[in-house]
């Protein structure tokens, strides 16, 4: 080593800008990896609904978004008022070829038909048995009130919810084979979460049974019990062996379709949503209530497209119809959703 302390300076200057060149080089790198995952992030964050293919519709959605919650627009929504309603069947999931809580009783009535030997003599339970579903519907809505009200009634609520939860966990769609649970929509799935995440509460407002929608909808919806709203029947208060319990009875309260939705969106949620979706005329009265209100309003139909990757139906259908909301979608500036064309894919997987 040499004793020469200007040298000895040099070298030791040189050696630490050696050093700093070294860490530089590493904070460079650092910062650019973590640009490239930051711009990564913020690639996959931009769209917020990336299974509806780029148009109209899925514009349609995101300027309304942005304009009722952004401060400085004119049609700024308080987040109070920033109420939107979903019906389910058919809207949120698959109805086809019949109505997924209907094929739950209709697997019910087979599980208690060995408690119940007159059913083999007695419509429409004898044709259900014998898998003769057009005739156990030839009693009409007379007929389909008796089968849900001899599957639903007679138990706890708990008990209800509890084989509900098992039934939807495992039952399976006849055609498609998945889980009646899996048919949920993809893109529907991403717009009630994008919704969310601007401030928007999202309920339920269907013609199906509330205590059936109310057994799975916040694990698959993300739409707890208290924001569903449905068809009811009506329920007794006991206390069995020193508990209390609620009986459900085989009587219907309220029957939440049609000019009943808006009927039930006054008495549950008690504000007029701003936001409303349907696939139906069932649905119709919903989406007037919704749309002729004060300051900006979003009304749109799922409309069933793509027989391929679900089911193509609208006017002539028994189950879904949708004939009075096409016709009148520009008087209300509706938004008509192709599933064909607006959405890339339907189910998650």
């Amino acid at each position: 080593m040499s004793n020469n302390p200007k040298a000895r300076k040099v070298k030791q200057l040189k050696s630490l800008r050696i050093l700093c060149t070294v860490i530089g080089v590493l904070i460079l790198s650092a910062c650019s990896q973590g640009d490239k995952k930051n711009n990564g992030d913020a690639l996959t964050n931009l769209d917020p609904l990336p299974s509806w293919n780029q148009g109209d519709v899925k514009q349609a959605i995101v300027d309304f978004v942005t304009k009722t919650t952004t401060e400085t627009s004119p049609d700024f929504i308080p987040v109070t008022d920033r109420i939107a309603v979903f019906d389910n069947d058919g809207t949120l999931w698959s109805e086809q070829p019949l109505y997924f809580q209907f094929a739950f009783a209709i697997d019910q009535i087979k599980k208690m038909a060995p408690e119940h030997p007159e059913w083999q003599t007695e419509q429409p339970f004898k044709a259900i048995l014998a898998g003769d579903l057009s005739t156990a519907l030839t009693g009409g809505e007379h007929a389909i009130v008796e089968i849900v009200m001899a599957t639903h009634a007679g138990m706890t609520t708990d008990e209800f919810s509890a084989l509900v939860k098992g039934w939807i966990s495992t039952a399976k769609h006849p055609q498609t084979g998945k889980l009646y649970k899996d048919m949920v929509f993809l893109p529907m799935i991403e717009l009630l979460n994008y919704l969310r995440s601007n401030q928007y509460k999202t309920f339920i407002v269907s013609g199906g049974g509330i205590d059936f929608i109310r057994a799975w909808a916040e694990e698959t919806y993300g739409i707890p019990s208290d924001q569903v709203v449905g068809s009811s029947g009506k329920v007794k208060y006991e206390v069995i062996d020193g508990k209390p319990v609620l009986i459900k009875l085989p009587e219907l309260s309220f029957i939440d379709d049609k000019e009943g939705k808006p009927v039930g969106i006054h008495q549950y949620i008690g504000k007029r949503p701003v936001f409303a979706a349907g696939n139906s005329d069932g649905d119709y009265a919903m989406l007037q209530w919704t749309c002729t209100g004060d300051g900006p309003r979003f009304g749109m139909f799922v409309h069933h497209t793509d027989s391929v990757r679900e089911f193509a139906y609208d006017r002539e259908s028994s189950i879904g119809g949708l004939n009075k909301g096409l016709d009148d979608a520009a008087q209300y500036n509706w938004l008509i959703v192709d599933m064909e064309k607006d959405w890339g894919k339907i189910y998650a997987d």
